[in-house]
């Protein structure tokens, strides 16, 4: 009966618990107009990066070899992210523009490649032709752009983000201190069992002994006759 008392007592907090519990923050799965507008800006300028890159002949530039070497690997890496890490690290959060994660591998991210990608722009235009130059110069204007307003949006986000976190704390809290100053109602059963009564025996009456036949079965004494003299 304890046991019964304790699940029904628990299942009635559970109750009051679940109708008085904060929901938690819901965030939309499509991105904002705004930010889808720079994922796509983002992702068409990088698939135009690398078609420029990969039509630059850095052999022909007027540089020297070393010069040229180092700015050959730095296009290499330019198209390794651009068509391998780039295009999943958007599609990610595209799906999801409320995890900060996914934001973040996307801003860090897009400030390597622009940092490499602006040296790079800046060779082309020292030692290649000028039109290769100006069109790679305006894909980086547009990877640029959507970098800051990506890291704008990522503060915001953050900022919304731990705005919602400290209410629910409070609210947590205050769900706390009510439990306290308000106790929950207990149910009393009453499982004390009746004392069961043993029941009386009755002493059987004693078997009567065999002691009044003493008197058939005792042994007479047999005086010795006297003799006549």
């Amino acid at each position: 009966m304890r046991v019964i008392a304790l699940v029904i007592l628990s299942s009635l907090l559970a109750g009051v618990g679940s109708a008085q519990a904060p929901a938690p923050p819901t965030g939309g799965n499509a991105a904002a107009p705004a930010l889808k507008a720079d994922l796509g800006r983002l992702q068409s300028a990088a698939v135009q990066a690398n078609l420029d890159i990969a039509h630059m002949r850095i052999e022909k530039w007027k540089a020297d070899s070393a010069s040229k070497q180092q700015a050959q690997s730095n296009a290499d890496s330019l198209q390794r992210n651009l068509t391998s890490a780039l295009p999943g690290l958007i599609d990610n959060f595209r799906a999801a523009p409320q995890d900060l994660t996914a934001g973040f591998k996307l801003y860090r991210n897009l400030n390597a490649l622009y940092d490499v990608l602006a040296s790079f722009t800046e060779s082309a235009g020292a030692f290649g032709p000028k039109n290769e130059y100006e069109a790679l110069g305006q894909q980086l204007m547009v990877i640029d752009s959507v970098r800051r307003a990506l890291g704008d949006d990522l503060e915001n986000l953050t900022a919304s983000t731990q705005s919602e976190l400290q209410q629910l704390r409070v609210q947590v809290q205050s769900l706390k201190q009510a439990a306290v100053a308000a106790p929950p109602k207990k149910v009393v059963v009453d499982d004390t069992e009746p004392v069961k009564k043993k029941p009386v025996h009755k002493k059987k009456p004693a078997t009567p002994s065999n002691a009044g036949s003493s008197g058939s079965s005792s042994t007479s004494t047999s005086q010795p006759s006297a003799k006549s003299q």
